[in-house]
């Protein structure tokens, strides 16, 4: 199930999407979801996907661009998706299986432990980036960018059968130890990477990166 896949998630703004990209992300995320710290609006992820027509290092990567929702019915992501010109969307709260498949195959969902695996969706993914899931770490409150890592022996169990992307606690520091331990698909950070909620570290960005590309690669 190797890949050497990164998503750069809780983007917020144009310039640090662009960063992400030319640092050599292949994932942008987007949470859409209003309780979050690192939350945008429809209109600004709209605004950021339309670059991918005159921006060139859009042009260069070709990223799949994900949009993340928090329980929000399947008509609901799908207006989102085609509005803001989403490829994908990660279900990271409690969806019911049946969401995926009313999706279609432009959905996957982030599960925070092993009886939260969702059965095959069915349709083929709507996208070569889309996982089969992403794991991340279990919090009592939150939905993800709660900064805990997630559980590294779950993970590799999950990676030898599955597309997974892992994420939960990530940092430029510990993420090559991370994958090493768990070889997955990919890798997914968004509070490991930003100098505030919401805005990233250009030299965190660059040196996650580098360091999740070196250990995906090996």
């Amino acid at each position: 199930m190797s890949c050497d896949l990164v998503k750069i998630c809780g983007l917020t703004n144009l310039d640090d999407a662009l960063l992400a990209l030319e640092a050599g992300a292949d994932l942008l995320g987007f949470v859409l979801y209003p309780k979050s710290p690192r939350g945008v609006g429809l209109a600004a992820v709209a605004a950021i996907a339309g670059a991918r027509r005159r921006a060139p290092a859009f042009q260069q990567r070709r990223p799949a661009l994900v949009g993340v929702f928090v329980n929000e019915p399947p008509a609901a992501v799908r207006r989102a998706l085609d509005e803001a010109g989403l490829d994908l969307a990660q279900l990271s709260g409690d969806e019911p299986p049946d969401d995926l498949r009313a999706l279609g195959g432009r959905a996957y969902k982030a599960i925070r432990g092993e009886a939260d695996i969702p059965p095959p969706a069915g349709a083929p993914p709507a996208h070569p980036y889309c996982p089969d899931f992403l794991l991340d770490a279990a919090h009592p409150t939150l939905y993800g960018g709660s900064g805990q890592l997630a559980d590294l022996a779950l993970a590799a169990r999950l990676a030898a059968r599955h597309r997974l992307l892992l994420a939960g606690g990530l940092t430029p520091d510990n993420v090559a130890a991370a994958i090493r331990a768990v070889r997955p698909w990919g890798v997914d950070v968004a509070s490991g990477v930003e100098a505030a909620p919401g805005k990233k570290d250009p030299a965190k960005v660059r040196a996650f990166i580098q360091a999740a590309k070196a250990a995906l690669r090996v």
